[in-house]
């Protein structure tokens, strides 16, 4: 008899949680299914990080603002922008800013209607990753970013929410371009 259950909850609960295998439906119509396909894709990324050398996730409370020690100023002309952008539930977006070495940016982005996951980050030509921090289930950060070196610096999103979300960035300082890439 408990031989039957334990089979019984393996199938119907554990397997799609944990795996996302529903070879009777029910873990579908529960939503444990959808517990195991989001677990499985944050596994494939924090894979890909670990293959990528990437900067381990920090939680959103303990995120720290993105911060670079600065020797000068850079010669761009301040500017201010504002950027929104909606994503869909699994979407990812990219935007990043064009900076001197040591310009400075400070930036307040925040979400409407959910949580995201970022990694605020930079490359250049022979550069191709850099990170400044990374964080899940945010609704928002505020911060400076000082540009480590010449080249693309921003912030990449996923939208870990179950509807759309709404993310408005804003930022002002040293910089010549902003742009969504993604």
């Amino acid at each position: 008899m408990a031989f039957a259950a334990a089979g019984a909850i393996l199938v119907a609960v554990v397997l799609p949680s944990e795996y996302a295998i529903d070879p009777t439906g029910i873990g579908r119509q529960l939503g444990l299914t959808r517990m195991g396909e989001i677990k499985a894709q944050l596994a494939e990324e924090a894979a890909a990080d670990a293959t990528a050398g990437a900067a381990p996730v920090a939680p959103a409370s303990q995120a720290a603002p993105a911060k670079v020690a600065t020797v000068g100023a850079a010669a761009e002309a301040p500017r201010s922008d504002t950027m929104k952008l909606t994503l869909a539930p699994g979407q990812g977006a990219e935007i990043k800013a064009t900076m001197a070495k040591n310009a400075r940016l400070t930036f307040n982005w925040s979400v409407e209607g959910g949580r995201v996951n970022f990694d605020t980050h930079a490359d250049a030509p022979g550069i191709d990753y850099h990170g400044y921090g990374k964080g899940k289930e945010t609704a928002g950060e505020s911060g400076e970013l000082v540009a480590a070196f010449d080249g693309k610096h921003g912030w990449f999103w996923r939208n870990r929410s179950a509807g759309p979300v709404t993310i408005t960035l804003r930022t002002e300082g040293a910089y010549t371009d902003l742009r969504r890439v993604v």
